[in-house]
């Protein structure tokens, strides 16, 4: 618990026009090693569904799915739903989530480095378990591993982004999380167009590969300055300064440095992280760090990235096709997050979840109404409907990459006080795991059962998501990232959750006239 008085209020007074500095190299260079963590996330991603589709993959560990996919006499929906085949892409994640939740201390008491460093070593340990499987439980350790990477990784890379870029620049620069994500998802794309040549040994390659991002990921760690905000917060402040001269370029970095302090003198009061972020006066970012997450999941995004091979062969593609349609989408997902990183600063947060919504709310309707009135559950699609799904999923995916896939990140890593911003991002990648094993783990079998009705499903939920950006989420563009705790209090909805708090200036008063010193 913190304690009383002014000094355990953290940030008292807005600074962010004296804030100086400008990109530099510095921050250009460990900002791009640091989001080859998302290269991981995003190549584990793309490269699952991928070797699911490959018959040497199922005829070895997964025999019943494979004598299923060949027989010809399957409902088209039903193809792929086995809960052990299920249980290898979404393993991954249940451990992930466990993991991230050890990774808050790690990442606080010893630095944003540290957490890289174990995610990097842990997904090189899993890569090569996955590489060299014999068996099933092989399989799912190497699995259990890569989660164990997946959640440290997750956990301090998008930290260490957000403190690192100067606040003018944070958005753009915090999503090269997700750019390295899209990289990642269209190179294992790919890598499994052309590994499904190589029999009957290509998901080896495929799987062994992930090695190659986590050694740059594990030397990057070794490499990289730590942030000045974790420095600060572990007592060494005059290493903090210099760090944070040196990726500012300048020495005039005065006003940037007393928010660190400030936030730092409270952090430092604060023993249990996870206890204080469930106190009143951090409702709004702790919304924030559960819904974010559960909404960017219930896009339904991972569930066509996951299985667009799977996806594509229930719809009728060949194997090749279905793997070259999953590369097309892997490859406008990437291009659309260069959109946001163009944006993002310019037009804010709210604009592009919004318009991105309601993009994909037409596009999952549209690919229903298609399969629904053309696609049953012993017939194909036509030629002409085939490519109208696959250009209207690409639409989505369009829409998805510009908007609630690297924002769903970026807003939870740059919303909390320091104070709380581990045990904050851990609540994010923890809840992001949940649902993602959640749906990867139900997907097939909602497929079967839904049916065409699985991208209503997903519809409902990306309105409901978009009504609450609109009605909740602040715009935090250009504000400094100690001084978004003062954000909130401007808020029409989250200053009536506030408590009273009382800062040096007298701003944030409590919007029901309660005491506070005179304005």
């Amino acid at each position: 618990m913190a304690g009383g008085g002014v000094a355990a209020l953290g940030v008292k007074t807005e600074r962010a026009a004296q804030y100086k500095g400008r990109m530099t190299l510095a921050v250009a260079m460990t900002c791009l090693v640091a989001a080859v963590g998302g290269a991981i996330f995003g190549y584990d991603i793309g490269i699952s569904g991928g070797v699911t589709s490959m018959d040497p993959f199922l005829e070895k560990f997964f025999p019943v799915v494979f004598r299923r996919k060949n027989s010809g006499s399957q409902n088209n929906y039903c193809k792929y739903d086995n809960q052990g085949l299920a249980a290898f892409t979404s393993s991954l994640y249940l451990a992930g989530l466990v993991s991230t939740l050890t990774a808050s201390p790690v990442t606080r008491n010893y630095g944003r480095r540290a957490s890289i460093v174990v995610g990097g070593v842990s997904f090189l340990i899993g890569a090569a378990l996955n590489a060299a499987a014999v068996n099933l439980a092989m399989l799912i350790l190497g699995r259990i591993m890569l989660g164990v990477g997946i959640g440290f990784g997750n956990q301090a890379v998008p930290l260490y982004l957000s403190e690192m870029a100067p606040a003018h620049l944070r958005g753009a620069l915090n999503m090269m999380f997700q750019l390295a994500t899209t990289l990642g998802i269209f190179t294992a794309n790919l890598i499994n167009y052309g590994t499904q040549n190589l029999k009957p040994w290509g998901w080896r390659l495929s799987l062994g590969l992930a090695a190659a991002p986590a050694l740059l990921m594990t030397v990057g760690g070794l490499l990289l300055p730590e942030t000045p905000n974790s420095l600060i917060e572990r007592g060494r402040v005059e290493e903090g300064r210099r760090v944070l001269e040196r990726i500012r370029g300048t020495a005039d970095v005065d006003a940037e440095f007393t928010d660190m302090m400030e936030a730092s003198e409270l952090a430092n009061t604060v023993e249990h992280p996870f206890r204080n972020i469930l106190e009143r006066r951090n409702r709004p970012q702790l919304v924030m760090a559960v819904c974010m997450p559960a909404f960017q999941i219930l896009t339904g995004i991972n569930s066509i990235l996951f299985y667009a091979p799977v996806l594509f062969q229930s719809m009728g593609f060949g194997g090749n096709a279905s793997l070259y349609s999953s590369v097309l989408t892997g490859a406008v997902l990437f291009s659309s997050t260069l959109i946001s990183i163009a944006t993002v600063d310019r037009l804010g947060r709210r604009k592009l979840l919004i318009s991105g919504g309601i993009q994909m709310i037409v596009c999952q309707v549209i690919v229903a109404v298609i399969l629904g009135a053309k696609f049953g559950t012993d017939k194909q699609l036509s030629k002409s409907f085939s490519i109208a799904v696959v250009l209207v999923i690409c639409l989505f995916v369009l829409a998805f990459g510009w908007s609630w896939g690297p924002l769903g990140w970026t807003v939870p890593s740059e919303i909390f006080p320091l104070e709380t911003r581990s045990a904050g991002q851990s609540i994010t990648v923890a809840v992001n795991l949940l649902f993602t094993f959640v749906i990867a783990q139900a997907f097939l079998s909602l497929l079967c059962a839904f049916k065409y009705g699985i991208f209503l499903f997903f519809a409902g939920w990306i309105t409901v998501m978009t009504v609450f950006v609109a009605v909740f989420l602040p715009e935090t563009k250009g504000v400094p990232i100690e001084e978004m705790v003062l954000l909130w209090r401007k808020h029409w909805f989250w200053k009536k959750v506030m408590p009273e708090e009382p800062l040096e200036d007298g701003w944030g008063a409590p919007a029901d006239g309660g005491a506070a010193p005179a304005k």
